[in-house]
């Protein structure tokens, strides 16, 4: 029956990962009490067998007529940087974005597009974002996972779950683009099993800070970040038995901090632009006032930042499969072969049409997710985790098609299109390593 539940399209890999994401949500519910509160949630349901759709429909509306002259103030000048300033193929050469690129997104405020005004961002809701997510996926992935690497992971432990002295202190600098932010999560040895990180801190005798040694890998930003959301075990006595057991905290880290370094860039398939590097923790000394939210909460805040940033893969996603599905019907369109044009052809119209089916349901989940956080819904990570694995593949499904409809034009280099496959390939895999 659970397979049924599943929407046709994922693959049997994403299937297995959706089914054992739904009933560690599910169980972890159960487990709590044996009267587990009513959810409303579309997705969470369907693992019950039951079907609740007050989420659903009807569609989530939730911007004003103000958000959505904000919006349109904000997306069309982006667009046009994108199309007239912004290089991605250079970038992808170059394996980075230049200053004069970045210096320019600053001013576009497009470092701190979620941070309250006061902290010096622009403060756009869930749904706004998302917007700007789908204009920037449209363009340029690579600096797009940049500024999501940034924003929507680096910091956002900051903003979900910051003290008013942590915020007053780190946000105006990364909302600003003064620092470049990272989250350290994966290790050598702990890729999705992220309760394994063997990262650690210890309290120091004054209790003034904790000194964390280990190291992170994969690291977005990595190489380029003045600022790390750092998880390391952390001893805590258990207040019921009186044992000691290890925990992960989060900690906010400065690259300045002695101890602190990075690797170097790491050559990789795709998103070039994307620096992803090393980064090692020597005896590093973290002030205990740059713990988010208290000792042994980590696990709690690193899964909710993940959760709360899955949304926007989404809409990454619908905005690069409009970019190909716009080449695709432009190419189909104009090329002519056995005197006719290729879109008078039944398989070219199925490809075509497949396309956009599958751009129509990921665009329709990320929007109806961030609707729903809008509106203030707790639970959405099930339907976030479907939105980032379908909408991946989906991605990766139509940058494919738009390569073979254009046949061996497609293959070549000068099309563009390799680089955005390579770039999809990455986004299948992005937060499920092994």
């Amino acid at each position: 029956m659970m397979r049924r539940l599943i929407p046709r399209g994922l693959s049997s890999w994403a299937t297995v990962r959706l089914l054992r994401r739904g009933q560690q949500v599910w169980h972890s519910r159960c487990l709590v009490t044996s009267q587990s509160k009513e959810t409303t949630s579309f997705a969470l349901n369907l693992f019950k067998g039951e079907t609740r759709t007050e989420e659903i429909f009807p569609f989530p509306e939730v911007l004003s007529d103000d958000q959505k002259e904000t919006l349109r103030l904000l997306a069309d000048p982006t667009a046009k940087f994108f199309e007239q300033v912004n290089d991605a193929s250079r970038n992808d050469t170059d394996e980075k974005v230049s200053e004069h690129v970045l210096d320019q997104l600053k001013d576009l405020g497009a470092f701190g597009m979620q941070v309250p005004s006061e902290y010096g961002g622009i403060g756009l809701t869930n749904t706004q974002y998302a917007r700007m997510g789908e204009v920037m996926g449209g363009y340029d992935l690579g600096l797009g996972i940049l500024l999501g690497a940034h924003q929507s992971i680096g910091y956002k432990g900051i903003l979900l779950y910051g003290t008013e002295e942590q915020k007053k202190k780190y946000l105006p600098k990364v909302s600003t683009g003064q620092w470049i932010a990272a989250y350290c999560l994966t290790e050598p040895g702990s890729g999705s099993d992220a309760q394994s990180i063997r990262a650690r801190a210890t309290l120091s005798d004054d209790g003034k800070h904790y000194v964390l040694n280990g190291s992170k890998i994969w690291i977005s930003n990595g190489s380029i970040a003045d600022l790390f959301t750092v998880f390391a075990q952390t001893p805590q006595i258990d207040k019921t038995t009186g044992e000691t057991k290890d925990k992960i905290t989060a900690f906010i880290v400065e690259k300045s901090f002695p101890g602190v370094s990075t690797g170097p860039p790491e050559p990789k398939m795709g998103i070039k632009a994307s620096p992803t590097a090393e980064v090692f923790f020597d005896n590093a000394k973290i002030p205990i006032e740059n713990v988010l939210l208290g000792p042994g909460a980590g696990f709690k805040i690193a899964m909710n930042i993940l959760n709360n940033g899955r949304f926007g893969m989404a809409a990454a996603m619908t905005g690069c499969m409009k970019s190909l599905v716009k080449r695709a019907v432009e190419h189909a369109s104009t090329r002519v072969q056995f005197g006719s044009h290729l879109d008078t052809y039944g398989t070219i119209q199925d490809k075509i049409a497949r396309m956009a089916i599958k751009l129509y349901v990921t665009e329709s989940m990320a929007f109806m997710i961030s609707g729903n956080m809008d509106r203030g819904v707790q639970e959405f990570q099930l339907e976030a985790a479907i939105s980032k694995i379908y909408g991946s593949e989906a991605a990766w499904s139509v940058a494919d098609e738009c390569i073979q409809l254009h046949g061996g034009m497609g293959y070549m280099k000068s099309a563009g299109l390799e680089r955005v496959l390579l770039m999809n390939a990455f986004n299948c895999m992005e937060e499920w390593d092994i």
